[in-house]
């Protein structure tokens, strides 16, 4: 990494979300392809220790990168990656597929798009934390709200928020690439490290961008 170009060490970044994510569809398609998942769920409190342990990985990954080797690093990032896999095969049987497909191509669009206006953009993005921290607490809210209440139609506008916050959350974490690149520069290990923790920032905006789309604009199959 050591007199890499911020452009070069943006690319790698993208890399491994990109990686990333691939890990996530290969699980999730191999779970519903070979019937696995049908399986899985039958397990009792299967989803509350997956979402647990998502939860946990994402957790240490983030409060220990400073402390962590750069492969132990990596390999988090891809358990996670792969943990979601799982989650996601559920979806190929919730939804129809050419649906799945849309919304992916649809979130494909609108990231490239924020990325790309996060990476050219000289405003500075960081006095829109306390708005998308606030934002972000606001839906976890209504996500547990709506584990014991019905939301109806507030579920639509629910969906619009968090489509817009990860919108600008995608743009916030490109620009944060620079500012992490400009941190560390000098310090090989650590710029691998910060380039792990961008990819996972950027892989979970991509997630919830989707699952956003997903249940606002997805067929179901019922």
């Amino acid at each position: 990494y050591a007199g890499e170009s911020i452009g070069v060490y943006t690319a790698k970044a993208f890399f491994w979300m990109f990686l990333g994510l691939l890990t996530t569809f290969a699980v999730a398609f191999f779970g519903y392809a070979t019937g696995c998942i049908l399986y899985v769920f039958q397990i009792p409190y299967f989803h509350i220790v997956l979402m647990v342990a998502e939860l946990a990985v994402v957790l240490f990954l983030s409060a220990q990168l400073h402390k962590l080797s750069v492969p132990i690093a990596r390999a988090l990032f891809f358990l996670y990656a792969a943990l979601n896999g799982v989650v996601f095969s559920a979806y190929f049987l919730i939804f129809h597929m050419a649906s799945l497909i849309l919304v992916f191509a649809m979130t494909g669009v609108y990231f490239g798009a924020m990325t790309l206006y996060g990476y050219r953009t000289k405003t500075d993005l960081t006095r829109l934390r306390p708005i998308l921290v606030g934002g972000l607490i606001f839906l976890i809210v209504c996500t547990l709200l709506s584990l014991f209440l019905p939301l109806g139609m507030v579920d639509r506008v629910v969906c619009l928020i968090g489509i817009a916050i990860f919108l600008a959350f995608t743009a916030y974490d490109t620009q944060k690439i620079r500012t992490l690149y400009t941190a560390y520069q000098g310090d090989t290990a650590m710029l691998e490290r910060a380039s792990i923790y961008s990819a996972l920032q950027l892989y979970l905006d991509f997630i919830n961008l989707f699952l956003y789309l997903l249940r606002f604009l997805g067929k179901s199959r019922k």
